[in-house]
């Protein structure tokens, strides 16, 4: 091998990879990708000229690059404040986003259900005397249902309120390891208790107060467990429809999905509960309540096709990116 004309043609892509690794904590994506592929082919370089060179010059530039590079390619890492950045505007949403149609599907049949049942509670004296006595309901309407949101401290009732939600939330995330198929009976039993709350707080004239005590905080409340719900079922239809992935590439995916949901909501379902907590048992007027409500629905709802889309746009799936390990060769 001439290695002056081996020199000659591979000094560029030395000093780029030297300059890489001079600034490897400032470099983007195509940067970082391009210091991985300079450190596997210097590294066959140096493979090379060690097998057909005895210049020790040569071969101890080459062996001290290709050692800090590799330090640079396996001990670099993200800094976690740009991990909770890219989670926040890329893996959540774009997971949020690329299920929106699940998601949609889920709210308007749960909307659906609650409605008929609260309709059906609300019309039929039989049907309310089977739930609870007279006496008993009109304890629910006048009072209970009410003291509920101001029985406790605000904070204390907040938190309580978080952990529920997330309990639920959580349980639909669960029931994704069965395939999303429990999913329909636990989205069922919470529709059919809201709408018989509902329909018997409407049997006594007091839809209103039904409204202006859930609506603030249930719309985001809801919209939560709705979407944890879309991952979860979206889940069991990947076994069914993998598309063109092999059936356990897709599953895995689409269950890391799931835990991004999972672990988004967490926040999600906090606010939901600062509202319950904080909102809806405060003096404020009912419109007041309910407009903080829908200002914080729309404002989830705004975030998720904002970032959601741009995100799915650039080719993103909320999935773990993992760099493959590859090993340097002389072939």
């Amino acid at each position: 091998m001439d290695i002056d004309a081996f020199v000659t043609a591979h000094r560029p892509a030395w000093d780029r990879l030297e300059d890489l690794v001079r600034r490897r904590g400032s470099l983007d994506g195509a940067e970082v990708d391009e210091l991985v592929d300079l450190y596997q082919r210097v590294a066959t370089h140096l493979s090379l000229v060690r097998s057909a060179s005895a210049d020790p010059i040569l071969v101890g530039r080459l062996s001290a690059l290709v050692a800090r590079a590799r330090s640079a390619v396996t001990g670099a890492h993200t800094p976690a404040w740009r991990e909770f950045v890219r989670f926040f505007t890329v893996s959540f949403p774009v997971v949020a986003y690329r299920a929106r149609w699940w998601w949609l599907a889920t709210s308007v049949a749960f909307l659906l259900v609650s409605t008929v049942v609260a309709v059906w509670v609300g019309q039929n004296p039989d049907v309310q005397g089977a739930i609870a006595t007279p006496k008993e309901i009109t304890q629910l309407v006048e009072h209970d249902f009410a003291d509920y949101y101001s029985e406790n401290p605000a904070t204390s009732f907040a938190g309580q309120v978080w952990v529920n939600n997330a309990w639920v939330s959580m349980q639909v995330i669960i029931m994704s390891i069965f395939l999303g198929l429990p999913i329909p009976y636990v989205l069922w039993e919470n529709a059919f208790n809201v709408a018989v709350s509902a329909g018997l707080m409407a049997s006594r004239g007091k839809l209103d107060i039904f409204f202006g005590l859930i609506t603030p905080h249930g719309l985001l409340e809801l919209t939560a467990v709705f979407l944890a719900a879309a991952v979860g079922m979206r889940l069991g239809w990947t076994v069914v429809d993998p598309g063109p992935r092999r059936r356990a590439e897709a599953l895995a995916e689409q269950g890391r999905a799931v835990m991004s949901v999972a672990l988004g909501l967490v926040v999600v379902l906090l606010i939901s509960g600062l509202i319950e907590g904080l909102v809806t048992p405060s003096g404020l007027p009912t419109w007041a309540r309910i407009g903080i409500g829908v200002v914080a629905e729309a404002a989830f709802l705004a975030y998720v096709i904002f970032f959601g889309r741009r995100a799915a746009a650039a080719g993103e799936s909320g999935d773990v990116e993992r760099a493959p390990d590859l090993a340097p060769s002389a072939g």
